[in-house]
């Protein structure tokens, strides 16, 4: 789309940034806006002189690419109000993975997915590992080898439960749960017997250590 009032060229273009997100091409934007590679640098030079030094946003550029990014100078200030809203969204979904797990172990990242009506579950999945209360407990036995996970005996301990049978129903195990704590528990003994793990799969860098297990079928699932 052709930009008729040149003037405007700078302002549409840092709002293309701002609602993108992320390094958008220099030459894409060219070729949307119907821009000449030089008026795409002269209104990113423009945005740097104007909002570069003290402002709360910078213009950078890498790899012929242009984004928006927050002033590193103000990091721990950022931090300070964003981490305690990430942690409870991230919470939230780790708590309905958890039960999802608990119920249907064990269980592939896309079962868990599927259930959940997400696209990515890597971050729940990753707090629960963290916290000791779910880990790989082998591979099913499909195309891809997927990895499997269950529930072990520091989620037993965490919850008061003796074993499996005693899970109340889905609410209740919710209301139970409430919030997973920060602090990190100790890895225990596996619910699960251990298996020489095989290689189709590369291991996520936050399930390392854990390659010794081997397929596993989905099909003992716990309803």
């Amino acid at each position: 789309m052709k930009i008729e009032n040149k003037k405007q060229i700078k302002d549409i273009i840092f709002s293309v940034l701002f609602v993108a997100g992320e390094g958008i091409e220099k030459e894409f934007i060219a070729e949307k806006l119907e821009l000449s590679a030089k008026e795409v640098d002269k209104a990113i030079e423009e945005l740097k002189a104007e909002y570069n030094g003290n402002a709360g946003l910078h213009v950078i550029t890498y790899k012929n690419k242009v984004q928006l990014a927050s002033n590193p100078a103000y990091a721990d200030y950022i931090s300070e109000v964003l981490n305690p809203i990430r942690e409870k969204t991230l919470t939230r979904a780790a708590l309905e993975t958890l039960a999802i797990i608990a119920y249907k172990q064990p269980i592939t990242k896309l079962e868990i997915e599927e259930i959940r009506g997400v696209n990515n579950c890597d971050y729940a999945i990753q707090i629960l590992v963290d916290q000791g209360v779910i880990e790989v407990v082998g591979r099913k036995d499909a195309v891809g080898k997927p990895l499997l996970f269950g529930t072990n005996d520091n989620f037993l301990k965490r919850f008061n439960l003796q074993d499996l049978a005693e899970l109340p129903d889905y609410d209740g195990l919710l209301e139970r749960i409430k919030i997973i704590q920060e602090e990190q528990m100790p890895k225990s003994d596996s619910l699960y017997n251990d298996f020489k793990l095989p290689t189709q799969e590369e291991l996520p860098d936050f399930l390392k250590g854990e390659e010794n297990l081997e397929s596993v079928s989905g099909d003992d699932n716990i309803a």
